[in-house]
């Protein structure tokens, strides 16, 4: 099995969820309980570190798009911050820089829903 883990934690009014390893069909899932821990939770305000992670596949992808309306239809939304390069391009192949907001830095995605 791959190796993945993921770390969730607060910073003020924004949760920002640490990726680690790989995020790919088998791992997806995991990804998918912490969103749904979140949502009811009343949490929407996500930031996503890609700092440690090291591969995505479609179906890592395909958890965002899965979330993000649920999370913008409660006045919150998913940002991405640290990505890699290999792995935004993956993201920027697929149209997903028109949809998200992504940041070089954490806080600077954690500042955005402050501003």
């Amino acid at each position: 099995m791959a190796d993945f883990n993921i770390n969730v934690r607060g910073v003020g009014s924004v949760d920002v969820i640490d990726l680690h390893g790989y995020l790919d069909a088998h791992t997806a899932p995991d990804l998918e309980n912490a969103f749904n821990r979140l949502i009811n939770d009343g949490k929407y305000k996500v930031v996503v570190n890609f700092d440690h992670l090291k591969y995505i596949s479609s179906a890592g992808l395909g958890v965002f798009m899965a979330y993000v309306e649920t999370m913008r239809d409660n006045k919150g939304d998913i940002k991405f911050s640290n990505m890699k390069e290999n792995v935004y391009n993956i993201f920027d192949l697929l149209g997903f820089p028109m949809l998200y907001e992504f940041f070089e830095k954490e806080h600077e995605a954690v500042n955005k829903f402050t501003d």
